[in-house]
Order: C-alpha cells, then structure tokens, then sequence
C-alpha cells in the first residue's frame, strides 16, 4: 500500500517478530522483515503480499541494517516505525558454568543488533516523527539469580527509557515491550500455558496506535497462567 506507514522488524521469521508482521499488516501497514533465515522470510512474505518485504541479513552487523532499511524506505518511501525484536538466551547459565562465546554472542544480538536497528532508524524516524520499538523482558525488571540475560534486557530497559527522554525532543517516541514467558522458539520446549507470540505483538500495535499526544514508555505483560 503506497500510502501505509512502514514498519521495520528484526528477528521477524518466527515468534514475536512474525506475528507482529501479520498483526501490522492487517492494520493496514507495510512491514519491512529481517532475519538470517531467508527461506522462512519469503515464506513470511508469500503469505502477507505486496506489503511485506523480506530483509534477509545478520542483525548484529551494522552496515546490514542500514542497507536493509535504506531498501526498504526506498521500496515504500517512508519509515515509521523500527522494532529491535532479535534477541537470544543462554543455553548455559550462570558466570562460573557459562560459556564466554555464548556472553558474547548473547550481547552480539540483545545489545549491540539493537542499538544498530536504533541507529540506522533514527534518520528515518526523525523526518516522520516515528517510534522506536524495543524488545525488553520481565527479566529486565526485576532480579534473577546470576542471570546474565536478565542483565541483558536491564539494559534494554534502561535504554529504552533514555531514548524516549531523547525522542520527546523531536516529537518521537520509544516504547519498550516487556513480555513474560511467551510460547516461541526462544525456548526448546514448548510453553502452551504461557503467553503467545499474538499476545506480544498485540501490545506493539497497540502502542503503535496510539494518538501523537500519547507516549507509552512501557508495556508489560504476564501470563495468567
């Protein structure tokens, strides 16, 4: 649709990510999707038409993001909106048992894809007075014993918080969604009793249509069961 906003998403192939691909696009917007699995991508695109446009690439590369939204806001001419979804856990906890590369990797993408989709969006998002969408985490708000991820998404919080103080000066806003446990493929079993990937992303478009007058610094939700 030429005349919709557009959304940019990473870690978008399943998940959360996916999910808030199909939800914005029945809201009438245009979605730009990156992850590294191509096939699932077009896949993804296949099923949401003309208003989608699959980014395959490696979010924690900068030059990447930046080449895939110029693609997109070339495609659709406009950006709106950026959701720093992509994130990852560890599959060993702890300092003392965890594994170095995993850290790292860890932060790779919870951290440093995030802060990129923030810099490459920003120019964008500035000449449309957009939003900044960031994946956060219970975890991020509260204490987890020796947990390194937790850690990871208390700094996504916290930047969150100081990206809205700094958006509110251009007239943008940034929203940090912070879920519970939600049934995706972060988790090697699955969680039917917990939230869902629709859950989630029913919170980013809610966000997302809010009136300009409106900044919601945070969402948080949490399973019932």
């Amino acid at each position: 649709m030429a005349d919709a906003k557009t959304l940019f998403i990473t870690g978008a192939s399943t998940g959360i990510g996916a999910a808030t691909a199909r939800m914005a696009v029945e809201a009438g917007w245009n979605v730009g999707l990156m992850a590294r699995s191509a096939d699932k991508l077009d896949a993804l695109c296949a099923e949401l038409g003309a208003a989608a446009l699959a980014l395959p690439g490696d979010a924690t590369q900068l030059d990447v993001q930046e080449a895939a939204i110029a693609k997109l806001t070339d495609h659709f001419g406009r950006l709106d909106a950026a959701f720093a979804n992509a994130g990852k856990g560890l599959d060993t906890p702890g300092t003392e048992a965890g594994d170095p590369e995993e850290w790292r990797r860890m932060i790779d993408l919870n951290i440093m894809a995030l802060l990129y989709t923030a810099r490459a969006s920003l120019p964008h998002l500035r000449k449309t007075r957009g939003h900044l969408l960031l994946t956060g985490s219970v975890a991020g708000k509260i204490t987890l014993s020796g947990s390194i991820y937790g850690a990871s998404k208390w700094f996504v919080h916290a930047y969150g918080a100081n990206m809205a103080q700094e958006m509110r000066d251009w007239g943008g806003r940034c929203t940090v969604i912070a879920p519970g446990m939600v049934d995706t493929p972060f988790f090697a079993e699955p969680k039917p009793d917990k939230l869902m990937p629709e859950d989630v992303a029913a919170a980013v478009l809610f966000a997302l249509s809010q009136p300009e007058r409106a900044a919601i610094p945070e969402i948080t939700l949490m399973p019932t069961g």
